[in-house]
């Protein structure tokens, strides 16, 4: 589910997540598994997977 309002987030908060969602494309790029890159950027399994099937099925862009 995507929120209007960035999910509660600041500007600058949607920055970093964004950022942070990068880092996990170039992870998956390399062929890092979701779990372990969700656990070298600090990010929840869930989030991780959801990255890395939108990743999947959109590339770097979605």
């Amino acid at each position: 589910m995507r929120y209007a309002d960035g999910g509660g987030l600041t500007a600058n908060a949607r920055q970093r997540r964004e950022a942070v969602r990068l880092e996990a494309a170039a992870f998956f790029d390399e062929g890092v598994p979701p779990r372990e890159a969700g656990r070298g950027l600090r990010v929840t399994a869930k989030s991780a997977y959801q990255w890395h099937q939108a990743w999947r099925e959109d590339g770097i862009g979605h």
